[in-house]
C-alpha cells in the first residue's frame, strides 16, 4: 500500500511536471501543424480533463480508493501512453480550421480533436485527485509537490525547447511519467516481490513500446495550405537543417530543379538576376529567405525594385533600425544603399545562428560585417531600451501573413501594430527621419488602411502632411516621416514609382488621376482609404467600411481583428464565389470554440451529476443551493479570465506565447497554492470574511495593474531577460495568492454542512472553467483587457455575496 513520502511527493511532482510540460507542448505542437492561435483551446481542454477528472472521481471514489494502488498504477500508465497516441490520433482527423466556414464536418472534427486532446490531462488529475482523497491529512503536502511539479514543468519545457524537436519531447514526457511509476512501484509494493516485479515488467514493457513505436510512427502532418507544405511539393525539395526552439522550429530548405525566387514586392518590370537563396520557414509559415552574399551589392540590385526601397530614394540614410532582421533582406538593402550603421533586431536565437554561424560563408558574413550590430531582442523591448535615434526604422513583413486572408491572425495579439508601439518608433526617429512598414497586400485592403487610422493617433505629426503609400502586385509599403513632405521627396518619389510600375496610393496632394494605372483594380481602394483616413472624413469612413479599421491599442492588440458582424451576411453569401479571401474568422472561431466546449463539458461534467442525482433520488436542489452553485460557477469564470488576461498582456514583456503561458500558469498554480494553504490555517477567521478579504485584495491589486500597466511594462521592458521574468512573477504572486483562497474555503464549508453539493461544486466549476478562457478571449478581442479584468473582479463580488456561510445551508433547508 502506498503511504505518502519523499518518494510518493517526488512521483506526484515528475507527474505533474509532465503534465504541465505537456499542455504547453500541445501549444507548440498546433503552432506547427497548424497555427499558433489556439491557446484558448488548449487550455480549456486542459481544464475539461480536470474536471471530468473531478466529478469521476467524486462520484466514484469509494470504490477507487478500495482498489488505491491498483488505480494508480493503471491511470498512470494510460497517461504515459495516451500523450503520443492521443496527440497521433488527433492528426489522423481531417481537421483544418481553414474550413471551418463552409465545410460542417470540420465542427464535428474540431469537437473530437478537443475530446482526444483532453484525455491525458483526464488521467492525469485522476492520479492527483485520488491523492487529495487517500491522504487527506497531507493534502497540503500533496498540494505544494502539485505545485511545485507544475512549476518544474513550466521551465523545463522551455528548456527541452532550446534543445530537441517537440517530436522528442513528445517521446520523453511519456518516459518521465513512467520513471515516476517505477518509482511508486518500489513504494506500493516493497513487501511483495512478485506484484513489484510485475508492474516493474509492464512499465518497462510500456517505456520500450513506447520508444521503439513512436518514434517511427510519429510525423507531424503539416497543414497544406502553410507555405513549407506548398514548397515541397516541387520535385528535389528537401529539408536541410532543422532547428528547434520555444520561439518555433526553423526549418531551412533547399529546391534544386526550381530555384527559389524569393522577392516580395519585386518590381514586374524588374529584370534583376536573383542570388541563389535558401529558404527558411519558421513552424512551416513566415517563409523568408537567405540571399548567397559574396560581398559585391551588384549580386543584389533586385534589392532597389522592391517597395522596401522607397525611404532610400530620398536623402542618404546613415542609421537603420531594422526590426525583424530575420534572415537578413532589409539589411543586405540598407548595405546596398550605404547605410554605415545598421542594428540588425531579431528575436529568434535560432535565426542569427543561421547567418552568424551555420550559413555564415553563403550569407558573406552578413552578421558579422562592421556596419550591422545584430541584436537577440524582441522589437519593442529594443526600441525601449535604446536611446539610438535613426534615419530610417523599418519593418518587412515581420509578423508573417500566410493566414491572415482566412482572419485566422485576428485572434493573435500583436504588440509592433499598436497606438503605443508606434509612439515609442517615432521617439527614435531623427528629424525628417522616416518609419517604413511593408507588408503583404490584402483585397480587399484592411492592414494598410488601419495602419494609417493607427498612425493618425500619434500627436506628433500630422499624417495628411507626413504620410507617403506605394503598392505593388504583391506588398504596400508605407512611410511615414517625421516632418513635412517635401516637393522634392514628392517628385523622387513618382520616379521611383513609374520607373519600377508601382502604384501611387497616397502623398500629400495626390489627384485621383495619378492612382491605379499599373495594378489597375476596379476601384483605386488604397488610395480612397488613405485619402479619408488622412484627412477629416477618418471616422466616417471607418464607421462605413466593411473591415474593422479601429487603431489597434496595447489594451486591444489585435491589429489583425478586421471583422465587423454587420457584413457576416455578406460574406456568406459570397462563398460559393471564390470569397474566401474576404472571411474573417477569428470571431466565428471562437464562437465555435465556445459552443464546442459548452456541448463537450455538458455532456461530460453535468449530465453525469444529473444522473447520479437521479439514481440517489436526491430532489432537486432548493433555492439556496443554486445560489451555492452559483458560487462556485462565478469562481470558474472569475479566475481564468483573469489568468487568460494576465497571460496575453504578459506576452508584450515576456515577447511569445509560449513564454507568456508557462511563467502565468506556473505563477498562479503556486500563488494560489499557498493562499490556498495559508487560508485554511486562518481556522480563527470566518470563512466568509476570509473570502470578502481576499476578494477586497483582489479587487486592489487589479485597480493598481489597471492603473499602472502601461507604466510598469514600460519598466519591464527595459530590464534584462533574468530581471524581467522573475518581476514578472513578483507581480502575479500578490493577485494569485488571493485567488487561491475562495475556492477551497467554499469546499469546506459545504464539506461540513452540506457534503451531497461536492461533486456539483467540482462539476459546475469545471463548466465554468472550460468555458472560462474562450469567453476571457472574446471579451478581450472585443472590448480589451481593461474591461476583462473589471469584469473578473465584478464576478469575484458576485462570488462573495453568493458566498455558502457557516450554517446558511442547513437553516433554509429546515
Amino acid at each position: 500500500m502506498f503511504r505518502l513520502s519523499v518518494v510518493y511527493l517526488l512521483g506526484i511532482t515528475l507527474i505533474s511536471a509532465s503534465a504541465l510540460a505537456y499542455q504547453v507542448l500541445l501549444l507548440r505542437l498546433f503552432s506547427i501543424i497548424q497555427w499558433h492561435h489556439f491557446a484558448f483551446m488548449i487550455i480549456s481542454l486542459a481544464l475539461l480533463g480536470y474536471g471530468v477528472s473531478g466529478v469521476f472521481l467524486a462520484l466514484a471514489r469509494d470504490y477507487v480508493s478500495r482498489h488505491f494502488p491498483s488505480v494508480i498504477m493503471i491511470n498512470l500508465l494510460l497517461l504515459a501512453l495516451s500523450m503520443p497516441l492521443c496527440f497521433m490520433l488527433a492528426q489522423e482527423l481531417p481537421f483544418n480550421p481553414s474550413e471551418l466556414l463552409w465545410d460542417p464536418w470540420q465542427l464535428l472534427y474540431w469537437l473530437v480533436v478537443y475530446l482526444v486532446l483532453a484525455v491525458p490531462f483526464f488521467f492525469a488529475a485522476n492520479i492527483i485527485g485520488l491523492s487529495f482523497y487517500q491522504f487527506r491529512t497531507g493534502i497540503t503536502t500533496l498540494y505544494a509537490a502539485d505545485l511545485l511539479g507544475a512549476a518544474l514543468g513550466s521551465i523545463g519545457i522551455i528548456v527541452l525547447l532550446f534543445g530537441l524537436l517537440v517530436e522528442q519531447i513528445l517521446v520523453i514526457l511519456p518516459c518521465l511519467v513512467l520513471f515516476a511509476g517505477l518509482l511508486l512501484v518500489s513504494l506500493a509494493w516493497k513487501n511483495s516481490g512478485t506484484k513489484k516485479l510485475a508492474w516493474q515488467a509492464l512499465i518497462i514493457g510500456v517505456a520500450v513500446l513506447i520508444l521503439v513505436l513512436v518514434p517511427a510512427s510519429l510525423q507531424l502532418q503539416m497543414s497544406p495550405y502553410k507555405s513549407h507544405s506548398q514548397l515541397m511539393t516541387i520535385p528535389q525539395t528537401e529539408i536541410v537543417k532543422t532547428y528547434s526552439s520555444p520561439l518555433g522550429v526553423l526549418n531551412v530548405v533547399e529546391s534544386k530543379a526550381v530555384p527559389l525566387r524569393y522577392a516580395p514586392g519585386l518590381s514586374i518590370s524588374s529584370e534583376a538576376k536573383l542570388p541563389e537563396q535558401l529558404g527558411v520557414f519558421s513552424d512551416g509559415d513566415a517563409m523568408t529567405a537567405i540571399n548567397r552574399f559574396d560581398g559585391n551589392p551588384l549580386t543584389l540590385e533586385y534589392l532597389r525594385q522592391t517597395t522596401s526601397a522607397l525611404p532610400y530614394q530620398f536623402d542618404a540614410i546613415d542609421d537603420v533600425l531594422v526590426l525583424g532582421a530575420g534572415a537578413g533582406s532589409d539589411v543586405l538593402q540598407a548595405l546596398l544603399f550605404g547605410a554605415t550603421r545598421i542594428d540588425a533586431v531579431e528575436q529568434n536565437p535560432q535565426m542569427i545562428r543561421l547567418l552568424k554561424n551555420d550559413y555564415a560563408e553563403f550569407a558573406g558574413g552578413l552578421y558579422s560585417l562592421p556596419q550591422v550590430s545584430v541584436h537577440q531582442s524582441e522589437a519593442r523591448s529594443f526600441v525601449t531600451r535604446t536611446e539610438n535615434q535613426y534615419d530610417l526604422i523599418t519593418m518587412s513583413k515581420i509578423d508573417g501573413s500566410g493566414m491572415s486572408s482566412g482572419g485566422l491572425y485576428s485572434m493573435t495579439e500583436n504588440y509592433l501594430y499598436t497606438v503605443e508601439a508606434m509612439q515609442q518608433y517615432l521617439q527614435h526617429l531623427k528629424p525628417d527621419g522616416y518609419l517604413s512598414l511593408t507588408r503583404r497586400a490584402i483585397l480587399p485592403p484592411r492592414d494598410m488602411p488601419k495602419l494609417v487610422a493607427t498612425l493618425k493617433q500619434l500627436p506628433q505629426v500630422t499624417v495628411s502632411q507626413s504620410l507617403i503609400l506605394i503598392r505593388s502586385w504583391q506588398t504596400s509599403t508605407l512611410l511615414l516621416k517625421n516632418g513635412v513632405v517635401t516637393d522634392d521627396e514628392i517628385s523622387r518619389l513618382k520616379h521611383f514609382s513609374q520607373q519600377n510600375n508601382f502604384d501611387l496610393a497616397y502623398y500629400p496632394g495626390i489627384t485621383p488621376g495619378e492612382v491605379n494605372r499599373f495594378h489597375k483594380l476596379s476601384q483605386p481602394y488604397l488610395y480612397q482609404a488613405a485619402s479619408a483616413l488622412a484627412g477629416s472624413e477618418g471616422d466616417k469612413f471607418i464607421e462605413d467600411y466593411k473591415f474593422n479599421l479601429r487603431p489597434a491599442t496595447d489594451d486591444q492588440p489585435y491589429f489583425s481583428q478586421f471583422f465587423k458582424w454587420q457584413t457576416l451576411p455578406e460574406i456568406l453569401s459570397l462563398l460559393n464565389q471564390g470569397s474566401v479571401f474576404l472571411l474573417e474568422s477569428g470571431y466565428l472561431l471562437l464562437l465555435a470554440a465556445l459552443v464546442q466546449a459548452l456541448v463537450a463539458s455538458a455532456l461530460l461534467l453535468l449530465l453525469p451529476l444529473w444522473l447520479w442525482q437521479r439514481r440517489q433520488g436526491r430532489r432537486a436542489a432548493n433555492p439556496l443551493h443554486k445560489k451555492v452553485l452559483g458560487y462556485f460557477f462565478v469562481l470558474g469564470l472569475a479566475f481564468l479570465f483573469v489568468e487568460i488576461a494576465f497571460i496575453q498582456k504578459f506576452i508584450l514583456i515576456l515577447h511569445h506565447p509560449v513564454y507568456a503561458v508557462t511563467t502565468v500558469i506556473a505563477s498562479f498554480l503556486l500563488a494560489a497554492g499557498l493562499g490556498s494553504y495559508v487560508s485554511g490555517k486562518l481556522t480563527r477567521i470566518e470563512p466568509q470574511m476570509r473570502v470578502v478579504a481576499v476578494v477586497v485584495g483582489i479587487g486592489l491589486l487589479s485597480l493598481v495593474y489597471l492603473l499602472a500597466f502601461g507604466s510598469i511594462s514600460a519598466f519591464l521592458l527595459q530590464q534584462n531577460d533574468v530581471l524581467r521574468y522573475m518581476l514578472a512573477v513578483v507581480l502575479i504572486l500578490p493577485i494569485g495568492f488571493c485567488m487561491g483562497a475562495p475556492f477551497p474555503t467554499g469546499l469546506t464549508v459545504l464539506s461540513r454542512e452540506h457534503a451531497d453539493l461536492i461533486p456539483w461544486a467540482w462539476g459546475i466549476n469545471g463548466f465554468a472553467s472550460v468555458m472560462s478562457p474562450i469567453v476571457a478571449t472574446l471579451i478581450a478581442m472585443q472590448f480589451g483587457f481593461r474591461v476583462l479584468i473589471c469584469v473578473a473582479v465584478l464576478l469575484y463580488l458576485l462570488a462573495a455575496w453568493l458566498f455558502p456561510g457557516t450554517g446558511k445551508i442547513n437553516r433554509d433547508s429546515n
